[in-house]
């Protein structure tokens, strides 16, 4: 097995759990408060492992077109949780996950044009198959 395969999993496992904890804490707290905090948190978090790892560093390796890429990643993954929490505020959490999940498919077109990746029979049925079970579980 590929270690991308099991970091995946990982991050598969961990937004489960993220879910599950983030409707938890939503009960009585505002969902733009509640992103934000969160924000904060996974910033102290992540600066902890750069420097424990030792990454610090590479910040000076950092050029105008990755430093545009990762600060664009920041807007549009902030923008992401900040919608996740506010469906799922209201939203029942299997349900909420599910809409979100089909990222998939938005990410199956975008990269044949922003990273001229090749659609194949099987991508497109993968894709396909998320949507129906996406629906299926948001009904």
């Amino acid at each position: 097995m590929f270690m991308w395969t099991i970091y995946a999993l990982l991050a598969a496992i961990t937004a489960a759990l993220m879910t599950i904890v983030g409707k938890i804490g939503l009960e009585k707290v505002d969902p733009t408060l509640a992103t934000g905090v969160r924000s904060a948190f996974m910033f102290l978090f992540m600066f902890l492992v750069i420097l424990i790892g030792g990454k610090l560093k590479g910040i000076t390796t950092l050029d105008r077109h990755a430093l545009l890429a990762i600060i664009m990643s920041a807007v549009f993954g902030a923008l992401s949780w900040l919608f996740y929490f506010l469906a799922l505020k209201d939203g029942a959490a299997s349900r909420v996950a599910a809409i979100d999940r089909t990222s998939v498919v938005f990410i199956i077109l975008l990269s044949i044009f922003f990273l001229a990746e090749k659609l194949t029979l099987k991508v497109a049925i993968g894709g396909v198959l998320v949507t129906i079970g996406a629906i299926l579980v948001a009904l």
